[in-house]
């Protein structure tokens, strides 16, 4: 399985502070934001790894990552989106480098606290069809919200007003080859996007879409509060390790 890390987009609820970078350059406590998802990924057992990134600063991806020793890898592959297009119109770009591969796709703003490794296992196991994971939140009609009828997704619902349950769908989605041919016949939003809501309820719709529970915190930073509550979590997992306690 390959690895697709989204981080595009002009970062526009960050403004100012994106008025000079790209949003997952942006710091997280220690660390730049795109490490944690790049991290996600190798935790995952994951090597083969896609950046998709746009606008002026694209260039510094490849100056603080260079070709992933960082992280233990041989090599990182980058890619540019023109524009504003959406998630799904940014994973297109990805359809050379998968070459008929899974993918594991992660937003470069989602921080999580424990690993996806199980859920990527599965997926491996898993024939064909799609993954997402999921997250148990107070506040899901902020996010895309996953309907579930026993073991299965009946449909996902992006920003409900009155949530069917209350399972998140997070930004960390795995996928087999089938992916681009549903991006393909997909219709603008009214917001002028391809959404990955959309993509996903695709894959619901025929039956191939599994979830797992992701364990631990969650959080995205593509806002002032979530960037803070991002720092303040990983800064608060730093200072357990330290001190030894679970």
């Amino acid at each position: 399985m390959k690895g697709v890390v989204l981080a595009g987009g002009t970062g526009s609820r960050l403004f100012p502070l994106t008025k000079i970078t790209n949003k997952h350059l942006l710091p997280i406590y220690d660390k730049p934001m795109i490490y944690y998802p790049i991290q996600t990924l190798v935790d995952a057992g994951i090597r083969d790894i896609l950046i998709v990134t746009g606008g002026r600063n694209a260039g510094d991806f490849l100056r603080l990552l260079g070709n992933g020793k960082g992280f233990g890898l041989a090599h990182l592959n980058y890619t540019y989106q023109e524009g504003e297009g959406g998630i799904a119109d940014a994973l297109s770009l990805a359809e050379h480098f998968a070459d008929n591969h899974k993918l594991c796709v992660i937003l470069g703003d989602n921080l999580i606290e424990g690993s996806i490794h199980s859920a990527a296992e599965e997926f491996r196991r898993q024939p064909q069809g799609a993954r997402i994971l999921l997250k148990e939140v107070p506040d899901a009609q902020r996010f895309g919200v996953a309907e579930i009828a026993g073991d299965r997704i009946v449909g996902i619902e992006e920003k409900p007003r009155q949530p069917k349950s209350d399972y998140a769908v997070t930004g960390i989605y795995m996928y087999d080859d089938t992916v681009f041919d549903k991006i393909r016949k997909l219709v603008p939003s009214g917001r002028g996007e391809l959404e990955i809501t959309d993509v996903n309820n695709a894959y619901i719709a025929e039956g191939s879409m599994s979830f797992s529970f992701l364990d631990g915190w969650w959080t995205d930073a593509g806002t002032f509060e979530s960037l803070l509550r991002a720092g303040n979590l990983v800064a608060a997992k730093h200072r357990r390790a330290e001190v030894g306690r679970p």
